[in-house]
């Protein structure tokens, strides 16, 4: 693999430090795994990765006030994963980001309480954003949270929850009246446990993880429960975004850089016509394009988190193109690897059909691409207003 990108100046000695250690231990550690009971490698894979150390990264240290999300090390991590195991980049990332509204916004008490287990591998998290009839279409969210004296009163469903199922802890969103659209939405800490939360169907896709439809049926839930200021949980679930946006990016990264290599490989051990298959124009040119296309989804990737990591407040419009960018373009890269491998990139159980079957979530889950146009869009037009 294409190594050069980590002497880039977006990224720091320690960074590059990481991503090297990381690819040892990732070679030794996820070759051969066993994926048939998706909820029990989900479980092994985030008691390994917490076990070895790598979910610190996912999560600020709750005894260190000064603690930050790194965005560069969160998007290394998840790129090198990915290249590796779908799944282990899938257990990393959903601890992050099911903690990450308590990193950013929980109390002490909300943090001592669940990041030392979420880091240590000895809890898993999930993030409950998305619900029947609002998915990237957050504002129009339906759920509520009532207030009753010290406590809240849940009261609906969410929908293609990662991590339900086998969670321990979940951060939902629900409206609590304060205004419209998403201006009267909270965010709560729900331990899976709770009376009323009811996990009522596990949801199957064309690569398996675990996912699963949730109904709250009058869940009551303490006040200390709320993250965040009440009414404010859009821009809680809009700040966690923005730092893990661009990491989708980097997953899709890490699945494109995989297939490139793939390619590369058949490429120079297959022959056709008595020569190597890369010595004919037509199949150098999908190389070029597949090595343009990941140099470039890099580039906008370690940008976005560069940008986040430097103090900017929102980078709404880095993440959106980051993760829009990067995920449509490595659907064309894996594209390309299963036609150059012929009847062998559709045969079950190759590397690139599993690729193949990876990436397409991507382009939906955490916005949809259409979604992410959409965004940049309007970011791009009020800077041209503003300026």
């Amino acid at each position: 693999m294409d190594k050069s990108f980590l002497d880039w100046p977006f990224l720091e000695p320690h960074h590059k430090q990481l991503a090297q250690e990381l690819e040892e231990w990732a070679k030794q550690h996820l070759t051969k795994l066993d994926h048939e009971d998706t909820d029990t490698a989900c479980r092994k894979l985030v008691r390994k990765l917490g076990e070895e150390g790598w979910l610190t990264y996912s999560a600020v240290d709750p005894n260190d006030p000064q603690d930050r999300l790194d965005a560069r090390s969160l998007c290394l991590i998840r790129e090198t994963l990915a290249r590796h195991d779908g799944l282990a980049d899938f257990s990393f990332a959903m601890q992050g980001l099911g903690t990450g509204a308590i990193s950013l916004f929980g109390t002490s008490r909300q943090k001592q309480e669940w990041l030392p287990l979420t880091r240590s591998g000895q809890a898993i998290a999930a993030f409950a954003l998305t619900e029947p009839e609002s998915g990237s279409d957050v504002a129009s969210n339906t759920m509520t949270a009532r207030r009753d004296g010290d406590h809240f009163i849940l009261e609906g469903e969410k929908t293609w929850i990662s991590n339900g199922g086998i969670a321990h802890v979940y951060t939902v969103f629900a409206r609590t009246g304060e205004g419209t659209g998403s201006k009267g939405m909270s965010a709560f800490v729900v331990p899976a446990d709770t009376a009323g939360l009811e996990v009522v169907e596990r949801l199957n896709t064309i690569s398996p993880h675990p996912l699963a439809r949730l109904r709250f049926n009058r869940c009551r839930v303490p006040r200390s429960t709320l993250l965040g200021e009440e009414g404010h949980g859009f821009k809680v679930a809009m700040s966690v975004l923005d730092v893990f946006r661009p990491t989708v990016g980097a997953a899709a990264l890490g699945f494109a850089r995989r297939a490139l290599d793939e390619a590369l490989f058949r490429c120079f051990n297959r022959e056709i016509q008595g020569a190597p298959l890369f010595s004919m124009q037509m199949v150098q040119g999908h190389i070029a394009e597949m090595a343009l296309d990941v140099d470039a989804a890099a580039l906008l990737i370690y940008r976005a988190a560069w940008a986040k990591d430097s103090g900017a407040l929102r980078v709404t419009r880095e993440a959106a193109m980051a993760k829009l960018f990067a995920t449509d373009q490595a659907q064309q890269i894996i594209d390309k690897a299963v036609q150059l491998h012929g009847g062998e990139g559709v045969a079950c159980g190759t590397t690139v059909e599993r690729l193949y079957r990876e990436i397409r979530a991507l382009r939906i889950y955490e916005g949809a691409s259409d979604v992410q146009k959409v965004i940049i869009a309007r970011q791009t037009m009020a800077a041209f207003q503003g300026g």
